[in-house]
Formats: C-alpha cells, structure tokens, sequence
C-alpha cells in the first residue's frame, strides 16, 4: 500500500471559474524523494495544502487523497500533525517564538510531552542538523538559511513519515540553498523520510529525486523517475519549463546527445570531455565601455547602521552604477544587500560617507524631486506594493500621484499594462495572482512614475524559468530605453545571462565588481553550473549558449583523439 494515494483530485477554490487541480492522480511510497516542479500558478502550493489538513484551504474538492489508506481528512488532530510536516517558502510565516530552542521545542511542547522528552529530542535535532551554537540566539538575528534549516529542524523534531517542501530555497543564496538541499537528501536517506518537494530550482535537486512530477495547468503532465524524465526532456523544447531543467540536460539535447542524458554537473563535464575537444578554449568577450556613460549612482565611503549600539550594515562602501546599466548585486543570506538598496532609494541615510545621484547630494532632492521621474524600488515581497481590490485600482491610486487628469491617468494606466501584457489581470484582486503575475503587476505600479532608475530586490524569487525569461525581457526593453537598472538577487544564472556587471557584496560593502562574463568566470562558488560544467576545458563559458557554441566551434572528438 502506498504511504500517499491521490486519485482522480480536482479542486476549485470557492468562487472561482477556474479548477485549480484537475484529476490529478498519483501514487507515493515511503522513503521516496519526489520533485514537483511546473510553472507559477499550475497548482503546486494548492496541492500541497490539501496534503496537510490544518491548512485545506476552502473550495470544492473531488476525488481523494489517502494517508497509510486513511483519508487525509479522517485523520486524527495529532497524527496529522506529527506525521506530515510542511516546510513553507518564507521561514518568518512558521516562526512562533524568538529563540532558537524554543522555536525547536515548541511543537513537543503543544503535543504535551514532558521536559525530559523535549529536551532530549531539541538535543539530539540540534547535533543532527549541526545548529547547536545557535541554541542560545535569537530567531530574528538568524539569516535567511539559517532559519529555514531551523523551520526544517522544528518539523523534523516530531518525527514526521512525510515531509512537504514549497520552494524551500526561494529566498537563499547558492551556498545556503545547497546546504538545505544535502540536510534534504541526509533526512531522506538516513532517515528514511518520505520528501515532496516544490522547486524551480532544479540544478541540484532534480538528480536527488526517485520521482519527478511535471504539472502543467493543473494537470500532472508526466511522472517519472529523472533519468527517463531527462531521456524526455527534448520533447519539452517548446514547454515552458524547458529553460529551468538542469544545465547538463539542456546542453545535452542542444548538442544531439545521445544515450544517458547527464543530470548533474558532474555528468554533464564528462559527456563535454567525452565527446568535443578543447583547442579553443574561450569565445572572447569586450566588456561594455562605461568610461563616457554619465554616473546615476554614486557612493564613496558609505556607513549606515540601525541604532547607534548596532554594528554597522554598510561599512566602507564604494559603488558606482552608470547611466543605461543594468548591475546585479549577489552575495549571502543576511550581508545587507536589502538594506543597500533602501540606503539606494533614500527610505534609509548614511551617517557618513557621500551619496550622488546623478551628480547631486541625495540630501538636496525633494520627495518628490527624488521619486517621480527618477529612482523608484520594487521590495522583496511585492504584495507589500498592493492597497486595492483589483490591479487596475491599484495602478490608478499610483497614478493620482502623478500631474495627469482623469483621462491622461487612464491612459497612462493602459500604456503601462500593454507594455508589460498584463492587461487580463486588471480586474483580479493582486493577492490571486501567480508569482510572476504579480510581479508584472508591481513592476506596473513602480513604471508609472516613469523612473529612470530601477532598484529591485530579488525580482525573480519563487519564478518558475518562464516566468523570468518574461520579467527579464521586460527588464532589457526598460534598458533599451535607457533606463538604469541595479538588482539585488541570489539568481546566479539570471545575473549571468541578463546583466552587464556583477558586484558581490560582503562584510558591508562591495568587495567585487566585473563584467558578467569575468566575474562568473573567475568564481569557484557563486558561479554557474555551466561554468562548472565546463572547466577546465573551457575558460569563459558562464551560460548554456556559450557552452554550446564552444562545444561547435572545438567539433567533436574523433575516435583516436
């Protein structure tokens, strides 16, 4: 008997026209690893809900889901509970407490079992997961990895049989995701837990998986182990979710591969090796010329703290972004990459140093002189943008702050939604929005005070591959248009392929900062998997395409090479 049995599941959320899921049918047995990846907005998340009872969420459902053959909604309070844990995207949604260990024990505590129990178990999660000198802080002192490997460990102390993951590593940067991808792959096979998992980020996880679930407009589209799922892929070219498959596999089919498919860095630098040479080692890049490109931003010897008894965020900091740039800032979970931009935006003000912008004193811009026409900052969290009812309210409210009549703010509205093709969601209430709807949709409120500089923080969290192919492309038609772009983000292969200079930034302030193509390059972690992949063969190779055009250009080996 499987441990999880879907059959013939469809749901719609209660006034919607739309079903949600549609006879979804699957089978899950104990100490599988199962990847369910697919576009935003294809059902992943409303799946997962109806696998965890306290969160069912309210609508009209047909068919069933069993739990060791009892129906997930006949099982008891405590069962359900302890035996199916679900890990959330955002680890401040499940954080209850402030410390660390009470954060850990509180679900024993709410199960009532008694202190010697739970001081035990805290002790023995703690040397599982290597947490233990953070027993003592404070949950908000955390970084972004560090609390959602507390989230996974304050499950995984009550000894779930299932373990439920949404987009887990959405908000860590490379190092701290794989970190919490090898705590995942640990848990399910030493363990022996059962792990279901919804992630765009395949480049690790898609190996680790026994099962990978493709769904596409609410539909399973195939099931299968990622082997065969990889030997399938060229069938996907024209899918949406192509883009995000591993490097190593898109390589491959690009190529004509033939036989096993590469699923991991690993592989794919052998199938290169293989089967192409390597007289030609790079594809020489001329980084763009800034040197006659006026200065939008500039920082010199910028400090910025909280409180005066904090250390400082910023410390030392020299930037400089030119006009018509688009620059990507990365760096760890937690270094002060969100706080540089609110410094960028002016919500927040150094306490010494310089800022210019465009030449001038940020102190010597107005309110208005300083965000209408000028600089304008998408947060991390675009909900956080939304007011209204509908999209279409919210676009207008942003437009009664600008100098325009009725019909010139209607207008100025229209223009903005054909521009980013977001008109159908006008009259959608934002919270209804797939992530990269509603990302288009808070981009639209920002572009209306026509900015000439773009600050973003983490545009494409949570995106599925097309959904950034599409926030990209809007981004380099901005761009075209002259705009200034600086963009916060852990996307390693998005700066890689979009941006033209990559910054990293540590120890308050930035340590780094190159042409996209030399910075990757020269990188041994925050770099591509195709770089990866094609080292030391190749020097340059930082994206998929660049990788493919070296393997064309060297040819393939003949058999007595």
């Amino acid at each position: 008997m499987a441990l999880l049995e879907i059959q013939n599941l469809s749901f719609t959320y209660k006034g919607a026209d739309e079903a949600a899921l549609k006879n979804i049918n699957l089978s899950i047995e104990s100490g599988d690893f199962v990847l369910i990846c697919g576009e935003s907005g294809c059902g992943k998340t409303t799946l997962f809900r109806l696998l965890k009872k306290q969160f069912r969420p309210n609508g009209e459902l047909e068919g069933s889901i069993k739990f060791n053959g009892v129906p997930i909604s006949e099982l008891d309070e405590r069962a359900s509970v302890t035996e199916i844990g679900y890990v959330m995207q955002d680890p401040d949604n499940q954080t209850v407490t402030d410390k660390v260990w009470h954060e850990i024990a509180f679900g024993l505590e709410s199960l009532g079992e008694n202190s010697d129990t739970i001081r035990r178990k805290v002790a023995e999660i703690c040397g599982f997961f290597g947490i233990g000198e953070w027993y003592h802080k404070r949950t908000s002192e955390l970084s972004g990895g560090q609390k959602q490997i507390l989230a996974l460990a304050s499950i995984m102390v009550m000894d779930p049989s299932v373990l439920l993951l949404d987009e887990p590593t959405a908000q860590l940067d490379p190092i701290a995701a794989s970190e919490f991808l090898s705590s995942l792959r640990k848990i399910n096979e030493e363990l022996g837990v059962t792990v279901i998992i919804a992630e765009h980020r395949l480049e690790e996880v898609f190996s680790m998986a026994t099962k990978a679930v493709l769904m596409d407009k609410a539909k399973i589209f195939f099931s299968d182990t990622p082997k065969r799922a990889g030997q399938r892929s060229l069938s996907l070219y024209e899918h949406k979710i192509y883009k995000g498959l591993p490097s190593s596999l898109r390589l491959f089919h690009a190529l004509g591969g033939e036989g096993d498919a590469p699923l991991t860095v690993k592989e794919g630098k052998k199938f290169i090796s293989e089967n192409y040479r390597d007289e030609i080692k790079r594809i020489e890049q001329v980084p763009i010329d800034f040197s006659d490109k006026n200065k939008a931003i500039e920082i010199n010897e910028g400090y910025f703290r909280y409180e005066r008894e904090l250390p400082d965020v910023l410390s030392g900091l020299d930037l400089t972004v030119y006009e018509n740039e688009f620059l990507c800032i990365l760096g760890a979970n937690g270094a002060g990459k969100t706080t540089l931009l609110k410094v960028l935006s002016g919500v927040k003000r150094l306490y010494r140093g310089k800022y210019r912008l465009w030449g001038k004193k940020i102190r010597e811009y107005s309110g208005v002189s300083l965000y209408r026409n000028n600089i304008a900052c998408l947060p991390q969290n675009p909900k956080n943008l939304f007011v209204k009812e509908t999209v279409y309210s919210d676009l207008l409210e942003v437009a009664k702050l600008l100098p325009y009549n009725k019909e010139e703010r209607a207008a100025a509205v229209e223009e903005v939604c054909l521009k980013l093709g977001i008109k159908e969601l006008c009259n959608k209430h934002p919270y209804d929005l797939s992530g990269g709807e509603r990302q288009k949709a808070a981009m639209a409120k920002i572009l209306l005070v026509k900015p000439e500089i773009l600050l973003l923080d983490e545009p494409t969290k949570g995106l599925d591959a097309y959904s950034k192919s599409e926030i990209a492309a809007i981004l380099k038609a901005l761009q075209a248009e002259g705009k200034t772009i600086v963009t916060v983000t852990h996307d390693i292969e998005f700066a890689a392929e979009y941006s033209d200079r990559c910054a990293m930034f540590f120890d308050g302030k930035i340590v780094s900062i190159a042409d996209k193509v030399e910075f990757f390059a020269t990188n041994g972690y925050y770099t591509t998997a195709a770089s990866r992949m094609t080292r030391p063969m190749f020097e340059n190779a930082v994206t998929v395409e660049a990788a493919e055009e070296l393997c064309r250009l060297n040819g393939k080996r003949k058999d007595n090479d």
